[in-house]
């Protein structure tokens, strides 16, 4: 059973591992990339239904996975796929979720599931399956109600490396760029490193003096978990940065720590954005990306003109073309952006990937 903390419960037979599991129930639009989707830090404490109907066609590979393991709390399906069938494929999807024990649900309901989240919004719930969805539906309700919410949850350490880590650059070494890892993807720093970035990697727990003691040509502030009003100390870490007129890029959550650290606030979404098709307008040429997104916040900050910070005049450089959120933000007198997508594209797809051209424009800019 999936139960949904305002009582609504839906019925299907386990998939993956068998158990009880809790989490945030979120959607996801796209049609691929499942994998990549599993395995995206930015999906801790979450349970995600997929909207496509067939999922675990391809299987699994060991090129595809954005981090160690599956990120996912719970995972909900409409149809699993019977057999695996894809030349780079290592198992199914269904062994992985077993074996790394992650409790799913595949059920007939997908469709109302995500037309229930949508008027509703995101909300708590529960997978149960085998032994423990023995008890009444009220018991397992009571267990969704006592379970945390994602408001104030504060979740980049526990996702992030505990050590600091370098990808080298690919080719000639241009820069040297200082990523924090706040839930951070495989590919990004090898998007950096295709452009002759030399990325160190580092916890979420770092201050502003460790980043700078790396003496980096940028910074870079990744995507992750939880809700940015709790992150205090990531925070106080980029303002460090910002003072020291370093070139800063963030995307996704650093883009909301951005966003709080030039002084604006951060609001939860109704039901996030969390796909691969949702389209983003650059306010200042009208250029249109389709662009991949995970995320349940957004920053709060006008959208109309630029606006004063601490750090100089300030803009919105992106909105979503759906309900108009706020999608990216830029300095005018300082060489520091943010976008709230992820432009790594992986799974895809790839309009946004210039992205990283223009980080890596900035930091030439001081040279």
């Amino acid at each position: 059973m999936l139960v949904l903390e305002d009582g609504r419960v839906f019925h299907g037979v386990a998939y993956g591992a068998e158990g009880e599991t809790f989490g945030e129930m979120v959607f996801n639009t796209g049609m691929t990339g499942y994998q990549e989707t599993l395995t995206d830090p930015s999906y801790a404490r979450q349970i995600v239904a997929m909207t496509a109907p067939h999922i675990g066609n391809t299987g699994v590979n060991t090129e595809d996975p954005e981090s160690r393991r599956i990120q996912v709390a719970g995972y909900v399906v409409r149809e699993p796929a019977r057999v695996a069938s894809n030349w780079r494929a290592t198992g199914s999807l269904g062994s992985a979720l077993r074996d790394q024990g992650v409790v799913g649900i595949a059920m007939p309901g997908t469709r109302a599931l995500t037309r229930h989240l949508r008027d509703r919004g995101a909300m708590r719930a529960g997978i149960f399956s085998g032994g423990a969805a023995e008890a009444a539906e009220s018991e397992l309700l009571d267990r969704v109600l006592a379970s945390p919410k994602m408001e104030g949850a504060d979740l980049a350490a526990e996702v992030a490396t505990t050590e600091p880590y370098v990808v080298p650059a690919i080719g000639e070494k241009r820069f040297t760029v200082a990523a924090v890892d706040l839930g951070i993807k495989s590919m990004t720093p090898h998007r950096m490193a295709e452009r002759g970035c030399e990325v160190h990697v580092l916890p979420a727990t770092v201050t502003a003096a460790d980043i700078l003691s790396i003496d980096p040509d940028g910074v870079f502030f990744s995507n992750g978990p939880g809700d940015p009003a709790a992150a205090d100390h990531q925070v106080e870490a980029l303002r460090g940065v910002l003072d020291a007129g370093k070139p800063f890029f963030g995307i996704c959550f650093g883009n909301q720590i951005f966003g709080r650290a030039l002084g604006l606030g951060t609001y939860k979404l109704r039901f996030g954005h969390r796909g691969v098709n949702q389209p983003v307008q650059d306010k200042r040429t009208g250029k249109v990306d389709v662009s991949a997104h995970n995320h349940g916040f957004a920053v709060d900050a006008p959208t109309d003109g630029p606006f004063d910070t601490d750090y100089g005049r300030a803009e919105v450089s992106h909105v979503n073309l759906n309900d108009d959120c706020v999608e990216g933000l830029r300095l005018l007198d300082r060489p520091a952006f943010s976008v709230q997508y992820h432009p790594e594209a992986a799974a895809g797809p790839h309009d946004a990937t210039g992205l990283f051209d223009q980080f890596c424009q900035i930091m030439e800019g001081p040279r």
